[in-house]
């Protein structure tokens, strides 16, 4: 049974916990609302995009179409883009996206396919480094900029694209949390390169004459794909990681105060209990006297 100046420590150490993690919950509803509708204004212009894709990949001869949106011809080696936060205490995001690259590379891994990792963020290191040590390419660091943004996407998109026309792979998938609510951010594993060839759900018949020619247009415009995939990733990213610290420190803090009653209680008990014994000593000693 810890004494009572051992209770009042502990109680004394998890305020201060408690403490920590409410300004933490804070920060991140704070950050929250400026993530959210970062993420949420790049949807719009991402979807357009594809659209226009759509349209010009629709007029592209398939021995004419650039490599991006061609291939190499084959899909024996594929790449793993996966984007983790930078730090921790963000509930089970960082788990979650993990564990969806891990089903992927096992699920390309038994149908023959040959699988290398590229890192953007520190949180998903060392998870899959664990189980894949000999698959843990290059990587992206984000933690030097406070909030990544179109630089860091195209950063990174100029170096798969080299990697991809150095022949390194042949298919990338993106893995991203994709925010839904402060409770929900679904892990998402899409194409990334070569760029899969958009279908328009509207109706194409119209003829549409392009200046220059189509082809020249996608050699400008598939990079540009590419560096919105990754910017939105990006943005999706640090909406969910507020939102996911956000509802984590909203957890802690509670369990914080229900501990800080648990432990009040048993020091009020041990408390009285020691007055008890006391009194019942200093009263047992005036009767003998």
């Amino acid at each position: 049974m810890p004494s009572l100046k051992e209770l009042k420590g502990r109680i004394n150490s998890v305020k201060s916990t408690q403490k920590i993690t409410k300004a933490k919950q804070m920060v991140a509803a704070a950050k929250l609302r400026r993530a959210q509708a970062a993420a949420e204004a790049g949807r719009p212009y991402a979807t357009r995009l594809a659209a226009v894709m759509a349209s010009l990949a629709g007029k592209v001869a398939g021995d004419s179409a650039p490599k991006l949106l061609g291939g190499t011809g084959s899909d024996q080696r594929h790449l793993l883009v996966v984007v983790n936060t930078d730090k921790g205490l963000c509930g089970g995001l960082n788990s979650n996206l993990v564990k969806a690259a891990k089903l992927k590379a096992k699920e390309l891994i038994a149908a023959g396919k040959t699988v290398e990792f590229y890192l953007v963020g520190k949180k998903g290191r060392a998870p899959l480094k664990r189980e894949y040590p000999t698959l843990i390419g290059g990587g992206f660091d984000t933690s030097t900029v406070k909030t990544p943004g179109f630089a860091e996407a195209e950063g990174i998109a100029n170096e798969l694209i080299s990697l991809f026309d150095a022949g390194h792979f042949d298919v990338a998938h993106l893995v991203y949390p994709t925010f839904k609510s402060a409770l929900a951010q679904d892990p998402t594993i899409n194409q990334l390169i070569p760029v899969p060839a958009p279908t328009l759900a509207e109706d194409t018949g119209s003829v549409v004459d392009y200046e220059p020619s189509e082809e020249e247009i996608l050699e400008e415009l598939l990079p540009r794909y590419v560096r919105t995939q990754l910017f939105g990733a990006l943005l999706e990213r640090e909406a969910s990681e507020q939102g996911a610290s956000m509802t984590a420190m909203d957890n802690a803090t509670r369990n914080a105060g229900e501990l800080i009653q648990k432990l009040t209680i048993i020091y009020n008990r041990q408390r009285q209990a020691a007055i008890t014994t006391e009194l019942i000593e200093i009263i047992a000693g005036a009767e003998a006297l």
